[in-house]
């Protein structure tokens, strides 16, 4: 009996769409893609639902004949590739034949499209790859798409979507792509008949300005290098307005975006040293290069290109990030209208690396909040459980196994740090403005300030959840914190569990909130800044399969409490050591890691005696 047979075309083109069209933000992605290679110069992308319910796509392209709109949207077929030769020359974003065809596999379409020389458009309808309508039509010169309901028909692939929230945010990140590598295109965006963007053509500069806010201006510098073999040019960020996740980091060849851990590393090593610690740059870099010495036919989506010289294009990348960074500090004022490039050899010589300034600057340590003593000393009631820390090794659970023992020796009836300043009037001392030291009975506590106070906090939040007691220090003047839609739109998501925690903050217009008060045990100061860091942390966190609550509860423990170089006066050591053992899981930060160790009296004999 014969077992193999051909699958239906019905399935095979779902199969195949599941490749290419993963969810709502990768039909957006094809369909601008469209746009862009029809020579359009204005494009709307309209959005109900967050693409669930309805995607459509309007510009002023060329526009296709009649054969051509019922044409498209057949498997591999295309406009842009007659021979394998071209495979080696291509200039255009799409070339494949697959995006229209994936996308009719699974969801209800309408085609609309007429050339700008004919009287009468096409209009043509598509459901499950289902010809049910194909005829003439009046319609503006160029293209509208409508892709509704998609995944109607596959249930399955449908119920992985995630939240509203969520599907917005990637279609959002695909715009912005599109956006910056075509500033003279002009884009309007809409969701839900809520215009999001409306973007002017412009230059490059003037494109990062209307995507991220306007105080970008001052806060990228341009990027050239140029040789025979290519070109790499763009603007990078300043490192002291580096932030904690890599979301706003674009790296383009040839105009089309692309995923290049290799090319990430070489702007990092760049800009070594003048990072703050685990924080990333802003950049936008295009890299213009022969076709033939790239293949971007090795992903579905296309986000992956080979180099025939990876190394050239390494070093050139490395080399224009280091001359941006080395030219800023002396660079003259820009103005945000016009396109700057700097030619590195009239500008600053040979040797730009040696700019001391720079390096100091950018490594300034931030100035740290105040840290508001805990005004109270109950022992929370959360599970340690909820933590969902690193697992520990089994060196770890020795030493916490050890560091139980040890605690058990101090009374529970009086105040860890208070015993042993009684006992020999020795209080706690800090050690390079990270640690706190202290004495126990069998030996000597070593505590991370930082992520003492990181637990400290965390385990508040939760509480807070549970109890929706909480105490908001009104603004005198309130605040307006203006934010980039899609850091917006993370906003809104939270924007109710956080006012449970003390914060008072509303809505006021697409994009802005009004910030009428904070927590009352968060100092004052900073206050925008603090929620920036917030959302970053929130977005960096959103990868770990956290609940909202508890996401929220560790972005915001980790963006209010006290930092490594924070001088704490003897008090506050003695009411941070008190809380953190008044924590229900006081042995680790809600990112697993330590929050002290112990060493015995024993253990320090032995290393004195051993001399190791």
């Amino acid at each position: 009996m014969d077992l193999i047979r051909l699958l239906p075309d019905s399935i095979a083109n779902q199969i195949a769409a599941g490749e290419v069209i993963q969810r709502p933000a990768s039909a957006v992605k094809e369909l601008l893609e469209n746009s862009i290679d029809a020579g359009s110069t204005q494009i709307t992308l309209l959005i109900k639902n967050s693409g669930k319910t309805l995607i459509q796509v309007i510009d002023n392209g060329c526009g296709m004949s009649e054969t051509d709109a019922r044409m498209c949207f057949e498997k591999h077929a295309t406009s842009k590739i007659r021979t394998a030769e071209d495979l080696f020359n291509i200039r255009t974003m799409g070339f494949r034949g697959e995006a229209l065809a994936s996308i009719a596999a699974i969801a209800q379409v309408e085609l609309k499209t007429r050339l700008h020389n004919e009287q009468l458009g096409t209009r043509v309808e598509i459901e499950g790859m289902k010809v049910t309508a194909h005829e003439p039509c009046q319609t503006p010169a160029g293209t509208s798409i409508s892709v509704k309901n998609l995944f109607y028909n596959v249930p399955a692939r449908r119920n992985f979507l995630k939240s509203d929230t969520a599907e917005l945010r990637h279609i959002l990140e695909e715009f912005q792509r599109i956006a910056l590598a075509y500033p003279k295109v002009g884009f309007r965006m809409f969701n839900n008949d809520s215009e999001i963007y409306h973007l002017k053509p412009g230059n490059l500069r003037q494109r990062i300005c209307a995507l991220f806010g306007d105080e970008y201006d001052s806060r990228i510098v341009p990027v050239e290098e140029k040789s025979y073999a290519l070109h790499v040019y763009g603007f990078a960020g300043k490192p002291e307005f580096s932030k904690k996740t890599r979301g706003e980091q674009f790296i383009f060849v040839n105009r089309r975006y692309i995923k290049s851990p290799y090319l990430n590393h070489a702007v990092s090593l760049a800009y070594q040293q003048l990072l703050p610690k685990d924080t990333f740059p802003f950049y936008v870099l295009f890299i213009d290069i022969d076709p033939s010495k790239i293949d971007v036919n090795v992903h579905p989506a296309k986000y992956e290109v080979k180099f025939e010289d990876e190394k050239l294009v390494y070093t050139f990348v490395n080399l224009g990030i280091k001359h941006a960074m080395g030219a800023y500090s002396i660079a003259p004022t820009l103005d945000f209208n016009q396109e700057h490039h700097f030619n590195r050899a009239d500008t600053f010589g040979d040797s730009p690396y040696t700019n001391v300034e720079i390096t100091q600057h950018a490594t300034q340590p931030r100035q740290a909040k105040r840290f508001a003593p805990p005004t109270d000393f109950h022992r929370y009631t959360q599970s340690p459980q909820r933590d969902n820390p690193t697992a520990p090794t089994q060196e770890v659970i020795t030493q916490t196994s050890r560091d139980e023992s040890l605690i058990r020796h101090i009374s529970d009836t009086q105040d860890v740090a208070d015993r042993t300043t009684e006992r020999d009037g020795t209080a706690p001392a800090q050690i390079h403005r990270r640690y706190i030291l202290s004495q126990i009975k069998s030996g000597i506590i070593l505590i991370d300030q930082q992520l003492a106070h990181e637990r400290i906090l965390y385990e508040r939040y939760l509480r807070l959840f549970e109890t929706k007691k909480h105490a908001t220090q009104t603004q005198l003047f309130p605040q307006t914190l203006c934010l980039q839609p899609a850091d917006a739109q993370v906003m809104k998501e939270i924007l109710p569990e956080i006012n449970k925690l003390g914060f008072d903050i509303q809505e006021f217009g697409t994009d802005t909130f009004i910030i009428h008060g904070m927590p009352a045990d968060i100092g004052a100061g900073g206050e925008k800044k603090m929620i920036e860091e917030l959302l970053e942390l929130y977005k960096m966190n959103a990868s770990l399969q956290l609940s909202k609550r508890e996401n929220l509860a560790r972005s915001l423990a980790h963006s209010s409490c006290i930092k490594h170089g924070r001088v704490l006066s003897t008090d506050e050591m003695k009411s941070l050591i008190n809380e953190l053992f008044a924590c229900e899981n006081p042995y680790h930060a809600p990112n697993g890691k330590r929050t002290f160790v112990t060493i015995t009296l024993e253990e320090l004999a032995k290393r004195i005696e051993s001399g190791k």
